[in-house]
């Protein structure tokens, strides 16, 4: 039975960085599914398109990819907390501009500018909650994070029919958008309560003592290449898949299948109820049987989902049913990449190496929900949003193969080099106890 009482044995530094990370990914998680939720009144009141609309979801999907990579190469040099403080106010500050944005073109550059925000306190985020929390715990305890998102977007979907109610349509998009400033808030409490990391504190330490750091780009030489190909292509599919959903499941909801504003929140409600379990579930699985056989568990899971919903004759009640597993199933996968691909890299490197492989993931899987956009000429959303998120998937689940098993690895110094055989069996001991 899954269990959270990995909680109360975090000490107060853990907890106070669990819950700082918590916060972050949950309200930056707010800001990025409000677009989700206003395409309809974009495309009502500025003319857009939906393959325009597909295209401003690929802007700030491009922005995070740029922006992942970005922050972890400066979190490697100037500390994983100062350069987590940065995003969020990114994500914050620009989600907020997009309120005063009237065409395209704004919009896309706005769009971008957030994402490089949020595509930084992912990778940020992540990289800093791993190294803190201790191996026995990590997955669980990394993975959980993830299910800020689903509060994140519990906020964001809640927020809508008051919006809807309060205001027109011309007006209520722009109110949802400034209401996006909420999470600069968060960083006074991150200055004040948050330490930086101790692994990342040593490493800094040797530096200064002349221990020179590996360049960035070593992420791209000797062992780390291949580990670093395949965890990004895997990323690629999972983000792919994910942003699919994400970007298209509220229109597919209510232009496909007809629903009402108060009738799709229903639906959304099981997709987020399901992003908030499906994370704790990742974790407790692959800390218990390995992070690649878990990721490949839950690829499969989710595209059979997938197919049956999007593409099989299903009815509504159904199709409220298999929104709760299309929740879960895409809050696992995107849960577990935080700790295991922190643990692929030393610590030198792990902010640059998390940083490109979620950065690439999203980069590269930004393109898919633009595709959909672009396939909704010839065929059905669904039929579309099925097929872009099948193939997706399908790359992750070869790419995941191709992954090193890194569960229990020690991070101090170089994370899994350091992770024999022996280390292993010993992590895995520790984690068979906790």
């Amino acid at each position: 039975m899954m269990k959270l009482g990995w909680y109360s044995k975090l000490d107060q530094t853990e907890r106070r960085t669990y819950w700082a990370c918590f916060a972050g990914f949950g309200l930056d998680a707010m800001d990025t599914t409000i677009y989700a939720l206003v395409i309809p009144a974009l495309i009502a009141t500025l003319g857009l398109t939906q393959a325009e609309a597909g295209y401003l979801a690929t802007a700030s999907l491009a922005g995070a990819a740029v922006g992942g990579w970005a922050a972890g190469i400066l979190a490697d040099r100037l500390g994983r907390v100062r350069i987590l403080q940065v995003t969020i106010l990114m994500v914050a500050g620009f989600t907020c501009l997009a309120a005063f944005m009237s065409d395209f073109w704004s919009l896309a550059a706005v769009r971008f500018l957030q994402g490089l925000g949020y595509g930084g306190e992912a990778a940020v985020g992540g990289v800093l909650i791993s190294e803190v929390i201790r191996p026995a715990l990590r997955g669980r305890v990394a993975a959980s994070v993830q299910s800020s998102y689903a509060v994140g977007y519990a906020i964001s979907v809640s927020l809508l029919p008051v919006i809807a109610a309060l205001f027109s349509e011309e007006m209520g998009w722009r109110v949802f958008f400034a209401i996006g400033i909420i999470p600069a808030g968060l960083v006074f409490f991150i200055r004040r309560l948050v330490p930086e990391s101790g692994i990342y504190t040593e490493a800094r330490t040797a530096e200064l003592a002349g221990v020179v750091p590996p360049p960035f780009w070593t992420i791209f030489t000797g062992p780390y290449l291949r580990r670093t190909i395949a965890a990004a292509i895997m990323s690629t599919g999972i983000f792919g898949g994910a942003y699919v959903m994400i970007t298209w499941l509220p229109s597919y909801l209510r232009i496909s299948l007809g629903l009402s504003i108060k009738s799709s929140t229903g639906y959304l409600a099981m997709n987020i109820l399901g992003s908030l379990v499906g994370p704790l579930l990742f974790g407790w699985l692959s800390d218990r049987i390995g992070r690649r056989p878990a990721f490949m568990t839950f690829l499969v899971l989710q595209s059979g989902n997938v197919a049956i919903l999007l593409l099989a004759p299903v009815g509504l009640d159904t199709t409220i049913v298999l929104s709760f597993f299309l929740g879960a199933f895409q809050g696992a996968l995107a849960s577990g990449m935080l700790p295991t691909f922190a643990e692929l890299f030393p610590t030198t490197i792990r902010a640059s190496g998390q940083g490109f492989c979620l950065g690439g993931g999203r980069g590269f899987g930004s393109v898919v929900p633009a595709t959909v956009g672009i396939l909704t000429a010839t065929v059905p959303l669904g039929t579309a949003m099925g097929i872009c998120a099948l193939c997706a998937y399908g790359t992750a689940f070869c790419a995941a193969l191709f992954l090193p098993e890194t569960a229990g690895a020690d991070l101090h110094g170089k994370g899994i080099d350091q992770g024999t055989m022996a280390g292993r069996d010993e992590g895995a001991t520790r984690i068979a106890s906790a």
